[in-house]
């Protein structure tokens, strides 16, 4: 490094609070109008040539910078996903009952999955699943598409996922 790159590495282009160019100025003259002015000197592009540096309240910043993110998840939807669980012979009122749930669920723009669990014998007609969360996905199809179709998950279960149009 020569001496001409040493002095240019020492020398930052000053904003001011308000966000008006100062100028280009050595390192410590900087911090020291900063110091004059009662705020920070903040390095914004440290990549730039001369790198950039800023007269600001950092703490302030900091804290405005928390508060917008704060609000930005307070108003982010979370999306939570509900769970209705069926077995393969589940009776038709139970059924409907278990539907009539289903589209609450969706009104409140909640993604919902539907599982089928099988237990001893019914383990070997598991296409009686498959035909029940057929029936159920055709039946609620205004109001949802499916975002998952019908799959085995793990030995006992079929489920699919049906998220609100």
């Amino acid at each position: 490094m020569n001496v001409n790159e040493d002095i240019r590495a020492r020398l930052v282009r000053l904003i001011s609070v308000d966000g008006k160019q100062l100028g280009i100025l050595p390192v410590q003259q900087a911090l020291r109008v900063a110091r004059e002015e009662g705020f920070d000197l903040v390095e914004v592009a440290p990549d730039s040539d001369p790198p950039v540096c800023r007269i600001m309240d950092y703490g302030k910043f900091k804290y405005e910078t928390s508060k917008r993110d704060q609000e930005a998840r307070k108003k982010g939807r979370v999306f939570q996903i509900k769970e209705i669980k069926l077995r393969p012979h589940t009776g038709e009122h139970d059924l409907g009952f278990k539907i009539k749930n289903l589209r609450k669920f969706l009104e409140k723009k909640n993604r919902v999955k539907v599982s089928v669990y099988f237990r001893g014998r019914e383990l070997a007609h598991t296409e009686m699943g498959y035909e029940l969360l057929q029936n159920i996905a055709e039946e609620i199809q205004d109001e949802a598409t499916v975002e998952q179709p019908p799959k085995k998950e793990g030995r006992n279960s079929i489920s699919m996922v049906v998220v609100p149009k």
